[in-house]
């Protein structure tokens, strides 16, 4: 009796404790983040907010109290090779020193004009550095922060410059060279994250049509409700899992040049995933006539 008795009692104890310290970690350290988590954050001093825009003036024109403008333009942008990809790491982290980031910063990104996309290319970027656990996205952007009735600046604070030493994550940034690595491996799935008639080779919009081979389809536009909210975790593991994304696996994602992927990078990371986003996505792979492409069987013509 008293050794079912003490069964019982390390049954409840158990329970009681959090499923792993991984749930414990991603409670602490939020991925995104509300309004209201941010307004009752907002006087931590070791806090950042980054307003990530494409134009000052979507900054000058009102932003969270206190928060820098960062250009995405500072973070990824076209060269000679491909059509858009990360910036050098000195160059990265000459632009975050300049907006304040340290050593020691949180980071929240606000993104602006309903575009959720680059806000997540900055936070991949980010974890690429080494900030991950330290840097959230600020769900539903500053358009929900207004809607919320949040207090909106137009000043821009004084900055005390950030010293930023990089503990870079290499997997989280990936070229083919990795792609191809790992297409057949049975821990990482691979996903497109085009519109469907990109994927599926109607539409053609790179060199060549269709999609590398063994990628599942889940088109990043599917991820966010009408206010750009990020959909709850039970609807994004049913997308996942619906797109045929193996459960427990790592996330490898790419679309047609490196940034709509970014938020299915992030989705993953709203999941708990492990993700990698594929930096020269479709444009480098089909533009390079040595990688496989693969296209749906097509129906046949003949029949209707």
């Amino acid at each position: 009796m008293k050794k079912l008795l003490l069964l019982v009692l390390l049954l409840v104890a158990c329970r009681a404790v959090p499923a792993s310290a991984g749930e414990a970690a991603a409670a602490a350290n939020p991925v995104l983040v509300s309004t209201a988590w941010l307004a009752d954050h907002l006087s931590d001093p070791s806090l950042l907010v980054l307003h990530v825009a494409s134009l000052r003036r979507d900054y000058a024109l009102g932003h969270v109290p206190g928060a820098r403008y960062i250009w995405l333009g500072s973070i990824a942008q076209g060269t000679p090779e491909m059509s858009f990809e990360v910036l050098p790491v000195p160059d990265l982290v000459k632009t975050l020193e300049a907006a304040g980031v340290g050593d020691q910063s949180r980071v929240v990104l606000c993104g602006v004009n309903g575009n959720v996309s680059p806000t997540a290319r900055v936070f991949l970027t980010l974890e690429y550095l080494g900030l991950t656990g330290r840097v959230a996205i600020l769900d539903g952007a500053f358009d929900a922060w207004k809607a919320d009735g949040h207090p909106v600046s137009t000043e821009t604070p004084v900055i005390k410059r950030g010293t930023l030493h990089p503990h870079l994550d290499p997997d989280v940034i990936v070229d083919a060279k990795w792609i191809q690595a790992h297409l057949q491996a049975p821990a990482v799935t691979l996903v497109d994250a085009r519109a469907p008639q990109f994927y599926n080779g109607v539409n053609a919009g790179q060199p060549r049509s269709g999609h590398i081979p063994g990628a599942k389809n889940l088109y990043f536009a599917t991820l966010v409700d009408s206010t750009n909210h990020m959909l709850p975790k039970d609807k994004l593991a049913e997308l996942f899992d619906h797109a045929g994304v193996a459960p427990n696996t790592e996330v490898a994602t790419y679309c047609h040049v490196g940034q709509t992927a970014s938020l299915v990078y992030l989705a993953a990371r709203v999941l708990g995933r492990r993700a990698h986003l594929y930096d020269g996505s479709f444009d480098d792979w089909s533009g390079r006539m040595d990688l496989p492409v693969e296209l749906p069987a097509q129906p046949d013509s003949t029949h209707h």
